[in-house]
């Protein structure tokens, strides 16, 4: 697409962490241009460089430095909204917009578990979107999965479609970042790990059983297997690590499950969508790895690294992956998302 024929977007809750990395993820971005940012009423009416606390590593981008903050009120000139909106106002302020007639991209979990409303990860349940064509609105809600679900379905995604999937233990080792900004205290956090992040087990476990359901009668037939999940937030920046064992259907070997992952490409790569990994999967032999402070950035941050596959006494095999929570987990996968609905047509009467 040319400059002048990016398609207008706006992100609602911008100040926040998730709303930043989604500023910084669309500049420059070839088919999406920000045209508005919008956030709560104390920070509306200001310049967005005086309403934000920037804490991207990256400049604030000087397209958006000098926009004007919006309410986040359904008169917005775009019709594509990406939400980094908190959970305890989402649900309804994402409602009212799609109500109206706007497109809500979002990565709040308040719509996740709706009926008609798609819990999208491109290279996994590309077919699910055409649920928002049985949505009662004039307007649309997709949703983006959890940071730590997205990490684990990618892994899952080839081992079920080749070899099924009986049962799944995970114990996630989250990053702080996943708390937003300030997030953690850092007395709490320093020297220590937190069992515990507020919904996230509830969360791990059932997402995934949609995101590997299928569409019957025009509604998500949840697949069938167990998760068990236990997560921790740990003294790590960026990228959740996450050692998962894992019950099969079929008996089968390492090296085909590596074979499985390795091989692994979808519908974003088809596409060469903007935002999409080259190699949506990598799998490292060497003992150490993977590891968040070296891997969480490969391919765009957009890519999931996986390692130490080996036999499980317990169940069939274990294994580790990483992945980048604020990126592939938030807005970079909310991103893709759009991009993926952009080339499918459901923009073309913008």
């Amino acid at each position: 697409m040319e400059e002048r024929e990016r398609l207008k977007v706006a992100v609602l809750g911008a100040t926040g962490s998730v709303g930043q990395k989604f500023i910084e993820l669309l500049q420059n971005h070839p088919w999406f241009q920000l045209h508005e940012v919008a956030a709560s009423e104390r920070s509306a009416g200001k310049k967005y460089k005086n309403a934000v606390n920037w804490v991207q590593s990256t400049p604030l981008p000087e397209s958006a430095a000098n926009m004007i903050v919006r309410e986040c009120r359904p008169n917005l000139e775009s019709r594509i909204l990406f939400s980094g909106l908190d959970s305890s106002v989402a649900g309804e302020i994402e409602e009212e917009f799609a109500s109206k007639g706007y497109y809500v991209i979002s990565n709040a979990r308040n719509h996740r578990f709706d009926k008609d409303v798609p819990l999208i990860i491109p290279e996994v349940n590309p077919e699910h979107m055409e649920l928002v064509r049985n949505q009662n609105r004039s307007g649309f809600i997709v949703t983006n999965p959890n940071c730590a679900t997205i990490g684990l379905v990618m892994a899952l995604k080839p081992l079920q479609d080749k070899f099924g999937i009986e049962a799944i233990n995970v114990v996630t080792m989250q990053a702080i970042s996943g708390a937003g900004y300030p997030g953690v205290a850092s007395l709490d956090i320093l020297d220590n790990v937190i069992p515990f992040i507020g919904g996230e087990e509830e969360k791990v476990e059932s997402e995934p059983l949609k995101i590997l359901g299928k569409i019957v009668n025009g509604a998500i037939e949840e697949i069938n297997f167990k998760i068990s999940a236990q997560c921790n937030r740990v003294a790590v920046i960026d990228g959740h690590t996450e050692a998962v064992q894992i019950k099969l259907k079929k008996k089968t070997s390492a090296e085909e499950i590596k074979k499985a992952w390795i091989e692994f490409s979808s519908v974003p790569q088809e596409l060469n969508l903007p935002s999409a990994p080259i190699q949506p999967i990598h799998y490292f032999d060497n003992d150490n790895y993977p590891q968040p402070k070296l891997h969480r950035n490969i391919d765009k941050g957009m890519a999931v690294s996986i390692g130490r596959l080996r036999e499980c006494p317990i169940f069939d095999f274990k294994f580790v992956i990483t992945s980048h929570n604020t990126v592939r987990g938030a807005a970079g996968g909310t991103i893709l998302i759009a991009e993926l609905m952009y080339k499918q047509g459901y923009f073309n009467n913008i």
